[in-house]
């Protein structure tokens, strides 16, 4: 892997452009993992439920087919048709088709390829960051999991612990050496950033008897914590509420003026936490500069 990275810096345009080929793809993965894996975990829920309480519909589950991140292979929502993997190509393959099924002629999301343009330009950000460095390589899967979160909870409300999780334990163990934050400022971020959370659902339901997010956001907050550590938590959590309020805003006038309309906040913890794990210390310098300037 060194030599890898060797051989990146001696052709930094090579580095980049591979970057953003590979960051592609990995967008079109993340289009299925984004549209597959809420429909995974609802399935799982109801298996486990009839198991649970031996439902009849039990036995029909045992003859679904297989649904997985890899099985069945993609198909065209409206016909059937199986997407060849010419048709599969990030971005290209969208553009000629000029986003529709090339059997149906129906319309093809324009998101599938933003998801890939907007996964291959944040990950251009972080090559250029930090270069070709296996901190590159831990800050990519952060940005990945971001991306796939953010659009998760946009659809469906849910952070899914497969993602959290996983995050927040790959957080604690580079820590141990010391790749952004030290053990110690890990293990407090993560814990404080649960905590907070936690803290502010309590009061919020003692006080209204609502309940105000869900504890997907403890823990997302928790894993960025474990990447960032505990000094910059509260510019993720100012960040986060700053652009959440603005866009709640804009949500509720096209809406309507119902307050009970459910906004996901893991989108804005997603895109403060990014922007903190890269400027978190420019962040906190022009505050306090402004502050005490």
């Amino acid at each position: 892997m060194f030599h890898i990275f060797e051989l990146f810096s001696l052709y930094p345009t090579f580095f980049y452009t591979i970057t953003f080929i590979i960051s592609l793809m990995i967008g079109s993965f993340l289009n299925v993992v984004i549209h597959r894996l809420p429909i995974m975990m609802e399935k799982n829920w109801k298996a486990e439920f009839n198991s649970y309480f031996d439902n009849d519909d039990s036995t029909s589950s045992n003859t679904e087919p297989a649904f997985n991140l890899a099985t069945p292979g993609s198909t065209c929502p409206k016909c059937g048709h199986k997407i060849k993997a010419w048709e599969n190509i990030p971005l290209i393959s969208w553009l000629i088709q000029r986003g529709k099924c090339t059997s149906c002629r129906a319309a093809i999301s324009a998101r599938y390829p933003l998801v890939e343009l907007l996964t291959g330009l944040l990950s251009l950000v972080i090559a250029f960051h930090f270069g070709p460095t296996y901190a590159c390589l831990a800050a990519l899967i952060l940005t990945w999991s971001l991306i796939a979160l953010t659009f998760i909870d946009a659809d469906t409300m849910l952070l899914p612990d497969q993602i959290t999780l996983p995050l927040l334990w790959l957080g604690l163990l580079i820590s141990i050496d010391s790749i952004f934050v030290t053990p110690t400022e890990a293990i407090i971020g993560a814990t404080a950033g649960y905590l907070v959370l936690w803290s502010l659902f309590w009061g919020f339901k003692l006080l209204t008897g609502k309940e105000g997010m869900g504890y997907g956001d403890f823990k997302l907050l928790a894993a960025l914590g474990a990447w960032v550590g505990w000094q910059h938590l509260a510019i993720i959590v100012i960040l986060s509420s700053f652009v959440g309020a603005i866009l709640g805003i804009i949500i509720l006038s096209i809406k309507g003026k119902d307050k009970n309309i459910p906004i996901p906040f893991g989108p804005y913890l997603a895109i403060a936490g990014w922007l903190t794990f890269l400027y978190g210390d420019w962040i906190a310098q022009q505050y306090w500069g402004y502050v005490l300037g």
